[in-house]
């Protein structure tokens, strides 16, 4: 029996200890340990573990943080935007924007690639509004005349003209003074590696970023030779991914088809009344003349050298698109319904940015449901 007298005079002298020291413990320390203050007025608050022999509560809560940490927000999550190539299905992006913009809808990384670079540049520049004049504006005539053609150089076009309409409407922006971080995916011709475009010219970076081979020049930018950023990374989800963005809200063209290629009859009577309206405004020689036509203006059934150079390049932007996102998938993705329009249907203006509207529209729910999510 002694063993057991020896066990209950230990078991007493632990219990008198711990008796002093919970009378000894400060509201600070215990709070800092979980432990709540023993106080004879007071008792356990509800969802506490309570020690009846001396009035003394374990708080199962998280431990409480500094009066100094209290006092400052938990930064929230950064979002990423991605927006996607798809060359005049690009209008749409214009009409997603100003609805994001509406919803309160503010990026802390945009990343553009082609014509996303574009819509995106303008409007972290807050030049969104004449960007949309400009195309709401433009017909099938005032847009091929902007296709100076360049017959002896790398493109068809040498881009100049473009070029002077961007710097009309937003001048000599800066990137690094943008309000977000704005990112323009290009691809370099020599490597195949894919470059962002951070800092710089604003204006530069955009021309670089839809620098279609064939089509428009590459661009030289810190020494190297820069294309369309749409052949290694159509949809830079992985780009707002690498910057630091938890939560990436993706615009693509490709999501509903590939769209039409312009064989059906009255795409052709279309296409080739452009392709005489250029060639009748075209004050080039007779070589340009005749390489308009053969653009624009298809005598037969089948579709033209223009519309057949977009149509692969869309069905390669296509394929990379679906690859890359089944490996990085963006949090949403807002796809609006343009498989309808031609790439070429510059002068759809209002109908692509109507459908821009509508697909923010459509996938505003879960765009709200996902940040909801992600920042708790």
């Amino acid at each position: 029996m002694r063993w057991k007298r020896l066990f209950i005079r230990g078991f007493s002298e632990i219990q008198a200890a711990f008796s002093l020291n919970t009378r000894n413990i400060s509201p600070v320390r215990a709070a800092a340990s979980g432990v709540a203050a023993a106080s004879p007025a007071t008792d356990c608050q509800e969802g506490s573990l309570k020690l009846t022999a001396r009035r003394v509560s374990v708080n199962i809560a998280p431990l409480a943080r500094p009066a100094q940490d209290l006092a400052q927000e938990p930064p929230r999550p950064r979002i990423g935007l991605a927006l996607g190539g798809g060359v005049a299905r690009g209008w749409a992006h214009i009409g997603a924007l100003r609805r994001l913009e509406e919803l309160g809808f503010k990026p802390d990384i945009v990343c553009g690639t082609s014509v996303g670079a574009l819509a995106g540049g303008f409007w972290l520049a807050g030049r969104l509004e004449g960007l949309e004049a400009w195309a709401l504006a433009l017909t099938k005539r005032r847009m091929l005349s902007y296709f100076d053609l360049m017959l002896n150089g790398s493109g068809l076009m040498g881009g100049a003209k473009l070029r002077a309409r961007m710097e009309e409407l937003i001048g000599g922006a800066r990137i690094e003074a943008l309000p977000a971080e704005f990112v323009a995916v290009t691809a370099e011709l020599a490597t195949g590696h894919e470059i962002w475009l951070r800092s710089g010219s604003l204006v530069e970076a955009i021309e670089a970023a839809y620098a279609l081979p064939g089509v428009f020049p590459r661009r030289a930018i810190g020494g190297r030779w820069l294309i369309d950023g749409a052949l290694v990374n159509p949809l830079p989800v992985s780009v707002c991914r690498a910057l630091g963005a938890r939560i990436v809200v993706a615009i693509g063209l490709h999501g509903d088809a590939l769209g039409r290629l312009g064989g059906r009859a009255e795409r052709l009577e279309q296409t080739a009344a452009a392709g005489r309206q250029l060639e009748a405004v075209s004050r080039g020689g007779l070589a340009e003349r005749l390489m308009l036509k053969k653009l624009f203006a298809p005598t037969g059934p089948a579709p033209g050298l223009g519309t057949v150079m977009l149509a692969s390049f869309n069905i390669v932007m296509d394929r990379i698109t679906r690859a890359r996102l089944a490996g990085d998938p963006p949090d949403v993705l807002v796809t609006p319904q343009v498989g309808h329009i031609s790439l070429l249907d510059f002068d759809r203006a209002e109908e692509l940015i109507a459908l821009g509207r509508e697909a923010v529209d459509y996938s505003a729910p879960r765009i709200a449901r996902a940040i909801e999510f992600l920042a708790a």
